[in-house]
């Protein structure tokens, strides 16, 4: 809920087994009381009462917290307390996924510094180097960067990682996604090897708890504070909320937000199968259908395009999907929801095998949202209740998504191949000042990101 009170207790709290007592306002130094004081704080929320004791002992952790909780007060407050002013060098890296996410902290961590001598700077791509070289060049004690950026910084000498004492990773789901990964695995190269490392997502798939091993040390500590959901273990449910008219578009949008590596969609119809795929196929996705509508052979050769990977995107009925053992599919979509509570375990059962992590996602009209709290209560599932995805949210996740992915390949060129791409500098400079130039651009930025 948007208008919840961030000061509230969330309803799960999780903590380690040798857990820390709550760290209270008054427990802050003096000159940091009174300037939180001033920012309008009264109190700790509790995301920040329950980490700032770990941090502050250095100890590895793994947070679950929502959105809007507090999260980077959580980080920076403990920081503040244990930089070393006098000592000008980099001694945190806060790593998020967002120039706007990196802005946004950046300005937190300013408005914290006041006073104390303590100087920060935001690393991210989009814009010029000067600016950041400078403020690396005049000493900064916190970088705040996404990882793209940094990396190019730390290839070019610009950064002085060796007295780096914390990492921190805000949205861990989205930094070590497929988007971020092979980045963050080439960050982790710079760094000292005796770093304190905490993480924060709002959701913690399997993904992240095994991947997040490779970053912190072996006795990382869990600690999570839900408000609305639980904590998901390799298999996670969630709902969108949508009237039957809307169902189509929704899940266009729900496709673009998650990029799923593989994906199956159920239907109750088959009318609605071959409709999907037409629809999916008219907007740019690579789908196909199963349904008992098509022949034994064609049959065959979706099966072994979706077995081999090939086929990102598979729309079926129960019937037709009968026989599938696929261990990759990351993502199930109920186009749906089915009279039999049954049948939606063994749907949402198709991902999350093998120890690997997934994502069951509905599509839920009113009337259907009866039968979800049924299947809810007669299996003891925990169906999170998502919010809209709004335009502009998805535009600005898939330009940041699109970024991250050309930044990464154009990183990887070599010196002839970047002579080539410069003879398209003035082309490119030509087309940006009009409509239909623009237009190019973004067909091409479109086909670069969905290929």
């Amino acid at each position: 809920m948007e208008n919840e009170n961030p000061f509230s207790t969330p309803i799960k709290i999780k903590e380690p087994q040798n857990k820390l007592p709550d760290f209270l306002m008054e427990n802050l130094p003096e000159h940091l009381q009174a300037t939180v004081k001033e920012l309008g704080w009264n109190e700790l929320m509790p995301v920040q009462k329950k980490t700032i004791p770990y941090m502050l002992q250095g100890r590895d952790m793994l947070i679950q917290s929502k959105t809007g909780s507090g999260k980077t007060g959580a980080f920076l407050l403990p920081l503040f307390q244990v930089i070393v002013a006098e000592h000008i060098f980099p001694q945190a890296l806060i790593l998020v996924p967002t120039r706007e996410l990196a802005l946004q902290v950046h300005g937190e961590a300013e408005k914290l510094a006041k006073g104390t001598g303590i100087r920060s700077c935001a690393i991210f791509g989009g814009v010029g180097f000067d600016n950041q070289i400078h403020a690396l060049r005049t000493g900064v004690h916190i970088i705040v960067a996404t990882p793209g950026r940094l990396l190019d910084h730390a290839q070019r000498g610009n950064i002085d990682f060796g007295s780096i004492r914390d990492l921190i990773m805000d949205e861990a789901d989205e930094m070590l996604g497929m988007g971020f990964y092979p980045d963050m695995q080439r960050v982790r190269r710079f760094l000292p090897k005796e770093i304190s490392c905490t993480m924060f997502s709002a959701t913690i798939p399997q993904t992240v708890k095994s991947l997040a091993r490779e970053f912190q040390r072996p006795n990382a500590d869990f600690l999570s504070l839900s408000y609305d959901q639980v904590i998901a273990k390799n298999l996670e449910h969630r709902y969108y909320a949508s009237d039957a008219m809307g169902k189509d578009s929704l899940l266009i949008k729900i496709l673009e937000w998650e990029n799923p590596e593989s994906c199956m969609v159920f239907c109750n119809m088959k009318k609605d199968v071959a409709y999907l795929e037409q629809v999916l196929n008219d907007y740019g996705f690579v789908a196909k259908a199963l349904s008992g509508d098509i022949s034994q052979k064609e049959r065959e050769q979706v099966l072994g395009a979706f077995r081999e990977n090939k086929l990102k995107l598979l729309i079926c009925t129960d019937v037709a999907a009968r026989g599938i053992d696929v261990t990759h599919v990351t993502h199930v979509i109920v186009y749906d929801h089915p009279s039999d509570h049954e049948v939606y375990v063994h749907r949402s059962g198709r991902t999350a095998r093998a120890g690997r992590s997934g994502l069951s996602i509905s599509l839920i009209t009113p009337v259907e949202e009866i039968e979800i709290q049924k299947t809810a209560a007669d299996f003891g599932i925990n169906f999170i209740k998502m919010q809209p995805i709004s335009e502009e949210e998805l535009a600005s996740r898939i330009r940041q998504r699109a970024e991250a992915k050309l930044d990464r390949e154009r990183r990887f060129l070599g010196q002839k191949q970047n002579e080539r791409m410069r003879r398209y500098l003035p082309m490119v400079e030509e087309l940006s000042q009009n409509t239909e130039g623009k237009e190019l651009l973004a067909y091409l930025l479109d086909s670069f990101y969905w290929k």
